[in-house]
C-alpha cells in the first residue's frame, strides 16, 4: 500500500491536471491487454484499421506482461490539460541513464528496440509516439477530453460542498482517507510511506485506469491517477430522450441536449455524440445558459456545461416557485 502522508500546507497544494501523453502512455496498456478494458472497445474498434501502421515492436516494449509502462511516457502533468508537442518536447531531452532507468524498472533488461545509440533511440521513440497519436488519439482526444475535464469539475464540485475526504472517497475504492495520509491500494507489489510537501499532490483523471495508478519511482511528484467517470457511455450516441412536455416546449434538439447534461460535458463532445457542428450545439447552449436552465464552469480552454436546479425541475415535470 502506498500512504501519501499530508501536513496543511500540502493539503492546500492538491491540484487535478490532463496530460495527454499519460493518457497516451496508459493506453498502450490497452493494446495489450484488451480484454481489461471493456469500456474502451469503442476505442479499439475505431483504430483497428490504423494499428498496422505503428510501430509496435516500439509500443509494446514501453509496456510488460503486468501492464506496468515506463514512467517517462507517463508524466506528472503540469498544466490543467497539457500539450502533445510541448511534453513530447520534453521526452526529447530524456538522458541515457533516465531511459535505461524506467526501462529496467519495468522489464529488468532493456528491450531490443531500445538498444543502440541513444540519438537513434529517441529518434524511433519520438516517432512512435507521434505516430501513435496523430492516427489513434488525436482523432478521439477531443471525446477523451471531454470525459476528464467533466470529472475534474465534478470533483471540484463535490469538494467545493463537502470537503476533501468526501471528493477523495469518491475517486476510487482502492483509495481511502485516514486523516492526515491518503492510502491507495495499488496492484502492484510495492508501497511506502511518501510525505507529500509543498510540491503538492497531482490527481489525474483516466480512461484508461480501472482502480488506481501512479509512476513507479514514488521518488518523482506524488501524482495518482484514477479512473474518470462517465467513460461508460463515451463511445454510446447521445441519449436525447427527454419528456414529451420538455421536448415540446424547448424542442427536441434543446430537450435531449438539457436530458444528456445530468454531469458536465463540452459543447465538442455532445457536437460529436450529435453528428452536428459545434457552432450549431454552442448557439443551443448559449440561449439555454441564458434562460437558467444550464450552468457553465471553464477547466483549461474548454467551457463544460450541465443542467442548473431550474433545468433539473423543468426535466422532471416539477414546478418550481418564482
Amino acid at each position: 500500500m502506498l500512504r501519501y502522508q499530508f501536513d496543511a500546507a500540502a493539503l492546500s497544494a492538491v491540484r487535478f491536471g490532463i496530460s495527454p501523453l499519460n493518457e497516451m502512455g496508459l493506453g498502450l496498456r490497452a493494446f495489450r491487454a484488451p480484454e481489461r478494458y471493456p469500456l474502451q472497445h469503442g476505442w479499439l474498434q475505431r483504430i483497428a484499421d490504423v494499428r498496422h501502421l505503428l510501430d509496435e515492436e516500439m509500443l509494446a516494449a514501453l509496456v510488460d506482461d503486468r501492464r506496468w509502462v515506463a514512467d517517462f511516457v507517463t508524466p506528472r502533468p503540469t498544466a490543467p490539460v497539457g500539450d502533445i508537442d510541448d511534453e513530447l518536447d520534453t521526452l526529447a531531452s530524456l538522458t541515457p541513464e533516465q531511459l535505461e532507468r524506467d526501462l529496467r524498472v519495468v522489464h529488468g533488461r532493456i528491450p531490443p528496440p531500445f538498444v543502440g545509440r541513444h540519438a537513434d533511440v529517441m529518434d524511433r521513440l519520438l516517432t512512435a509516439l507521434r505516430r501513435a497519436w496523430r492516427l489513434c488519439f488525436e482523432p478521439h482526444w477531443s471525446r477523451m477530453r471531454a470525459v476528464l475535464e467533466a470529472d475534474i469539475a465534478h470533483r471540484g464540485r463535490v469538494m467545493a460542498r463537502e470537503g476533501m475526504m468526501s471528493m477523495v472517497g469518491g475517486l476510487t475504492p482502492a483509495v481511502h482517507w485516514a486523516g492526515h495520509s491518503l492510502d491507495v491500494t495499488l496492484s502492484a507489489p510495492f508501497g511506502r510511506d511518501r510525505p507529500v510537501g509543498v510540491d503538492g499532490l497531482t490527481l489525474a483523471p483516466s480512461v484508461f485506469v480501472i482502480n488506481a495508478s501512479t509512476m513507479i519511482d514514488l521518488d518523482r511528484s506524488p501524482t495518482l491517477i484514477y479512473p474518470a467517470r462517465g467513460q461508460g457511455a463515451m463511445w454510446a450516441p447521445l441519449d436525447r430522450s427527454a419528456p414529451g412536455a420538455t421536448d415540446a416546449l424547448l424542442g427536441p434538439t434543446r430537450a435531449g441536449l438539457l436530458s444528456s447534461l445530468a454531469e458536465p460535458r463540452s459543447s465538442t463532445e455532445l457536437a460529436f455524440s450529435l453528428g452536428v457542428s459545434p457552432s450549431a450545439v454552442n448557439q443551443h447552449l448559449r440561449v439555454m445558459h441564458a434562460a437558467g436552465l444550464l450552468n457553465r464552469t471553464r477547466h483549461g480552454r474548454s467551457v463544460l456545461y450541465y443542467r442548473s436546479a431550474l433545468g433539473d425541475a423543468l426535466l422532471a415535470g416539477r414546478g418550481t416557485r418564482i
